[in-house]
């Protein structure tokens, strides 16, 4: 965008998003979000907090611990710690370990992971509030709500200027979800929004590193605090998002602002949540289910294969590609490795296929030389194709979709919380792997969150 184009879109009067995001939040019915949302919002409580237990173990998240930690510890649980920490620093810790494997949930509107953002700075403030599991949920799926649907205004302009929308749009989801734990009219949550626009940060260049996690840690603790000075009267902009100058100008190419729900009837964002079953890059995912239905159909293996011609959305060429990865982390983001690791048969969901030595596997490096990246712009940005062609002549191809959310809520609960087990148990054991099921399944009846953070804490 030139200049002159800048300085015509500053001569617009936009739609006053950051008041009406507030005006929402704060004025929005508990007893108007349906039950389907809240049971869909258990299923990504369940999800992340497993996720976290798991991160717990990973390199990041005890350089985080060592850095914030201390003797006097604080209000709040570190997920699979044994140790509390100060409001804040556990916002940030536990966002970042429940990041910090990627195997979190994503939402196609936000372009990125919403609950990693939004239920640390909701768990860390509703134990020192002493908030019930109604307000949790409720809170959730109200920051959830914020987060999807400004990232949908976002579009892709935002995610293709190089930033990532789980750090920027997530920051507005936690400041929302935390403005309506405390309870803030519209006026204080116009604020809060106001200060996270000037907090929205997260840049995809980190992709593959450790600070790609530390961006979900941020988005939860700069949300909090927007939230809570917000409460004590700092001011900020109420044209932060939409204004001249603001966060959509300056970071979001083509920012489609409009009301926040134009349609009551919508689903919610939290409906429409999208759990991962491979411990990769979601952008991955349909191209590792296409494999697996060529495998599975075909009884074929790597050794069959001469090569491989992966028809993928040419976004994805600047998020999941690292053409030649050198670590466990770097394969997660890396097509063509995970291609080739995929038709092996290697067990994708399994955190232990994501290793410094698969990465560097002959096998898999030479493979994955064989596996051609086709950018289809006609491409849906969730479907994959596939096709391999044999070394007896033949070819093959299947197609994937990961980007619809599944219509059966029991058999998704069934998976997440076979996945949550596997996670949760070789770190926090059995009971309270079962404590910490039993307790997210009935969280709305809980008068606080005090016996779920026991059981995870």
């Amino acid at each position: 965008m030139s200049v002159a184009e800048q300085h015509d879109r500053s001569q617009e009067v936009p739609f006053p998003v950051t008041t009406d995001a507030a005006e929402w939040t704060a004025e929005f019915k508990a007893a108007d979000i349906p039950a389907s949302a809240y049971e869909r919002a258990r299923h990504a409580l369940l999800d992340v907090i497993g996720c976290a237990i798991a991160g717990r173990k990973e390199p990041l998240s005890g350089i985080l611990c060592d850095e914030f930690l201390d003797d006097a510890g604080g209000p709040c649980t570190v997920i699979a710690s044994g140790q509390r920490a100060r409001l804040h620093d556990a916002a940030l810790i536990n966002g970042a370990m429940m990041h910090a494997l990627d195997y979190d949930d994503v939402n196609r509107r936000l372009h990125g992971h919403p609950t990693t953002c939004i239920a640390p700075a909701v768990f860390a403030l509703a134990e020192l509030l002493g908030s019930s599991g109604e307000d949790v949920l409720t809170s959730f799926v109200i920051g959830t709500e914020v987060a999807c649907a400004l990232g949908e205004m976002g579009d892709e302009g935002h995610y293709e200027s190089g930033f990532h929308a789980t750090g920027t749009m997530g920051t507005f989801g936690a400041a929302a979800a935390c403005a309506r734990l405390m309870g803030l009219d519209a006026a204080a949550t116009a604020s809060a929004l106001g200060l996270a626009a000037s907090q929205a940060s997260g840049l995809k260049v980190n992709f593959g590193t450790m600070t790609k996690p530390f961006h979900a840690g941020k988005a939860a603790m700069n949300g909090m605090l927007a939230a809570r000075l917000a409460a004590r009267g700092f001011t900020a902009s109420d044209q932060a998002i939409e204004g001249a100058n603001g966060f959509a100008q300056a970071q979001s190419p083509g920012f489609n602002d409009g009301p926040l729900r134009p349609r009551a009837d919508a689903p919610f964002a939290v409906e429409q949540m999208l759990f991962k079953y491979h411990a990769a890059c979601y952008l991955t995912h349909s191209t590792l289910n296409a494999i697996r239905e060529l495998r599975e159909r075909n009884d074929v293996t790597l050794d069959d294969v001469e090569s491989a011609t992966l028809r993928i959305r040419p976004t994805h060429l600047s998020v999941c590609c690292i053409p030649e990865p050198a670590t466990g982390l770097e394969i997660k983001f890396s097509i063509a490795h995970l291609a080739a690791m995929g038709l092996d048969g290697a067990d994708t969901a399994s955190l232990g296929t994501y290793s410094d030595a698969n990465a560097t596997d002959p096998r898999y490096v030479e493979a994955r030389r064989h596996m051609k990246l086709d950018p289809q712009a006609d491409m849906e940005r969730m479907k994959a194709q596939v096709s391999i062609q044999l070394k007896n002549g033949q070819t093959l191809t299947a197609m994937g979709d990961v980007g619809v959310p599944a219509e059966d809520s029991q058999d998704q609960w069934r998976r997440l919380s076979e996945k949550f087990t596997s996670l949760a148990n070789p770190v926090i054991g059995e009971d309270r792997t079962k404590a910490a099921i039993d307790c997210i399944a009935s969280l709305e009846k809980e008068a606080d969150v005090g016996p779920l953070m026991k059981a995870v804490g």
